[in-house]
């Protein structure tokens, strides 16, 4: 079924635990990942740093889950021409707490596309284009500006000061879930136009590709 913006819900990844080692990462259809007696749930979400480039910073959320192993739900590492058996180990973090951005207006996406390379023979009169990659993904929003002091607010200004990494979880009303892994910059200057409410920007600057669930 067709899905509209209303009603979505967007969060913001404002406490995130201490990170622990990663021993193993495997080569499988849904990745799994060994780090000693690590104390996570089902359910939870975590972002992960690797040898293996295309899950550097990502954010999963995690299933079959035992004493010192999960399970990274969605991610697919068969391939070792760009998962290299055995060199995918880094760190796990937990996100521990979301805190709710509220008052969203006009969310806005932009990037992930592919890059292309554009190239020629001299002995031809063609030119052809290969794929190079994805453009770094920019996600933005306003809030009202009014919205100053709220647990959402508070928690973009920390993380624009910081400069951490973080997690932005966009959670639509039909229950799908967006998982863009990001840092933030909020912009406080208030924009003031003439028939429209005082907004502030959001800037959500992607690290790596982003996650979707469906439910």
């Amino acid at each position: 079924m067709p899905q509209l913006p209303t009603g979505s819900t967007y969060n913001i990844a404002s406490t995130i635990a201490a990170s622990k080692v990663t021993t193993i990462v495997t080569n499988a259809t849904e990745a799994v990942v060994t780090s000693t007696t690590h104390g996570y749930s089902n359910g939870d979400f975590v972002i992960m740093t690797s040898g293996w480039g295309r899950l550097n910073k990502r954010a999963f959320r995690i299933k079959s889950v035992t004493t010192d192993t999960f399970v990274l739900e969605g991610c697919n590492t068969t391939n070792t021409n760009f998962f290299s058996s055995g060199a995918g180990v880094g760190t796990v973090s937990k996100v521990s707490a979301f805190t709710q951005i509220t008052q969203v207006m006009n969310p806005s996406s932009s990037g992930g596309d592919a890059k292309q390379v554009t190239y020629k023979y001299i002995e031809s009169d063609v030119e052809y284009s290969i794929n190079d990659g994805f453009t770094a993904v920019t996600y933005g929003m306003e809030l009202d500006a009014d919205s100053i002091g709220t647990a959402g607010y508070t928690a973009l200004q920390t993380l624009t000061d910081v400069q951490t990494d973080t997690v932005l979880k966009i959670t639509t009303r039909s229950g799908s879930i967006n998982l863009i892994p990001c840092t933030v910059a909020l912009n406080e200057t208030p924009l003031m136009t003439e028939g429209q409410i005082n907004r502030v920007k959001v800037s959500i600057n992607g690290n790596n590709r982003p996650v979707r669930y469906a439910s």
